[in-house]
């Protein structure tokens, strides 16, 4: 299954390692997001390894555990999906996000319940990837 992951999603695997860690390495999903995403985690790198009491090694090591899972896609290959993205997106952040999914005919992960205000992009919740993996 194809499906575009959110920051936030990435960000809760950064802060906790759990449930939502181990439906990341599910071989079935193809994992992907914007080519900027990995600056986000730097930029907050202290934030994070201040809240979750991580070492700047197991930070850096999650992260690069990570980055092998996700597919990151060039704005160039979504530039034309953009006007419609911001169409459809009810939060304007997440523009980027929408665009890829838009260009891969694919869902949405994000547990940011304003995103599904449009009918146009399946968003499934991190609950609602659990249930399709591990059929709770």
């Amino acid at each position: 299954m194809d499906i575009v992951i959110d920051a936030n999603i990435l960000f809760a695997i950064l802060i906790k390692s759990g449930d939502t860690e181990q439906l990341l390495y599910q071989e079935d999903l193809r994992i992907y997001a914007p080519e900027f995403l990995f600056e986000e985690f730097l930029k907050y790198k202290n934030l994070i390894i201040q809240k979750t009491q991580r070492t700047e090694k197991e930070f850096k090591d999650i992260l690069e555990t990570i980055k092998k899972k996700i597919i990151l896609v060039p704005n160039e290959e979504t530039n034309i999906f953009i006007k419609e993205a911001e169409k459809i997106s009810p939060d304007k952040k997440d523009t980027d996000y929408f665009a890829i999914a838009l260009k891969l005919h694919c869902p949405l992960w994000s547990n940011d319940k304003q995103l599904k205000n449009q009918d146009t992009i399946k968003i499934y919740t991190t609950a609602e990837i659990r249930k399709l993996f591990y059929y709770e």
